[in-house]
C-alpha cells in the first residue's frame, strides 16, 4: 500500500507493481479485461508526469547544495541542472505517451467482446509406435510411397500391426506419444487411425496408431489384425525403437507357418515329428 509520504518506499512499490503488472498481462483470460488495464495506465502515465516534474523541481530548487566529488559546488549546481533538464525532456514525451494511451482507450471501450467458443472436453488423443524402419527397409517403403503413394504405405505397414497386443507392447516399451514424434524435415501423411511419418533424406519411416482404437480393415484394404503371441508382440516393439523389423517378421511368419515343436533337432536319427505318445 502507498504511503503517500515516502518517496523512497512509494517508489520501489511503484517498481514492484509494474513488474507484477508486466508478468500478469501476458496473458488474458478475457480481453475485456483490457480495457480497465487502459485506463489504470493513463492514471499512472499522468502521476508519473507529476512525479517527473516534481522531481525536476528538487533538483532546481537544492542546487545551493550540490556539489560534485571534489566538493565543486559549481559543478554539483551544474550538474542538479542538467538532471532537471532532462527531467523536463521525459515529462514533455510522456505527454505523447498520454494521448496515445487515451486514444487507444476510448478505441478499446468501443469493443463489445463476444465470449470464446465453447471446447469441447474429449479424451486426450496418444499415439502408439507400430514399426520404425531405417537402412534397406526403410528405402523399400519409400520406393514404395514415390510409386504408390502415402496409402499404399500405410497399408503396408499396418501389417506389423496386432492390435491389442501391439498397444501393450508398446506401453510396457514407453513409445506412447502426446502427438506423432517428427522431426522438422519429416513428412506426415494419415489414413484411418494411423500416422506415418517419413523422412526419404535421412531414410527412416515410422508407423504410429491412436492409442484405444483399431483399424478399419475395409477402409484400409487388408485383413484383420492377425493374433501374435506376447513375446513376438515385445519384440515388434523393440524392433520398432531399434529401427528394424526383419527378424520379428521372420519369427512371426514361422509361428504363422506351425513349425513342429516336437521334431528332432538336426543329426538325430529321424526328423520326422515324434508327437506326443503315453
Amino acid at each position: 500500500m502507498p504511503i503517500f509520504d515516502d518517496p523512497l518506499a512509494d517508489a520501489a512499490e511503484a517498481s514492484a507493481a509494474l513488474r507484477g503488472l508486466a508478468h500478469a498481462t501476458r496473458t488474458f483470460a478475457s480481453p475485456a479485461d483490457t480495457y480497465p488495464v487502459i485506463g489504470e495506465l493513463l492514471a499512472g502515465v499522468r502521476s508519473l508526469r507529476q512525479v517527473l516534474d516534481q522531481l525536476a523541481s528538487a533538483h532546481i530548487n537544492a542546487r545551493a547544495r550540490a556539489h560534485d566529488d571534489a566538493g565543486n559546488q559549481a559543478a554539483g549546481a551544474t550538474s542538479a541542472l542538467a538532471a532537471a533538464d532532462e527531467l523536463h525532456q521525459a515529462g514533455t514525451l510522456l505527454d505523447t505517451v498520454e494521448w496515445r494511451l487515451d486514444a487507444a482507450s476510448q478505441h478499446s471501450g468501443r469493443i463489445a467482446w463476444h465470449p470464446a467458443p465453447a471446447v469441447e472436453d474429449g479424451p486426450a488423443r496418444r499415439w502408439v509406435s507400430v514399426v520404425f524402419l531405417e537402412g534397406s527397409e526403410a528405402d523399400e517403403v519409400l520406393e514404395l510411397i514415390d510409386r504408390d503413394g502415402t496409402d499404399a504405405a500405410i497399408e503396408h505397414l499396418a501389417g506389423h500391426d496386432y492390435g491389442a497386443e501391439t498397444t501393450q507392447a508398446a506401453l510396457e516399451n514407453g513409445y506412447v506419444y502426446d502427438e506423432p514424434p517428427a522431426g522438422a524435415l519429416d513428412k506426415v501423411a494419415t489414413r484411418d487411425v494411423y500416422t506415418l511419418t517419413y523422412n526419404p533424406f535421412l531414410g527412416h519411416v515410422s508407423l504410429l496408431r491412436e492409442h484405444d482404437t483399431m483399424r478399419d480393415p475395409a477402409l484400409l484394404g487388408v485383413d484383420a489384425p492377425a493374433s501374435a503371441s506376447a513375446s513376438e508382440s515385445g519384440r515388434e516393439a523393440e524392433r520398432a525403437a531399434h529401427k528394424s523389423t526383419r527378424a520379428v517378421g521372420a519369427a512371426v511368419s514361422r509361428g504363422r507357418d506351425g513349425a513342429d515343436w516336437f521334431t528332432r533337432r538336426p543329426g538325430t536319427a529321424s526328423a520326422h515329428g515324434r508327437g506326443l505318445a503315453l
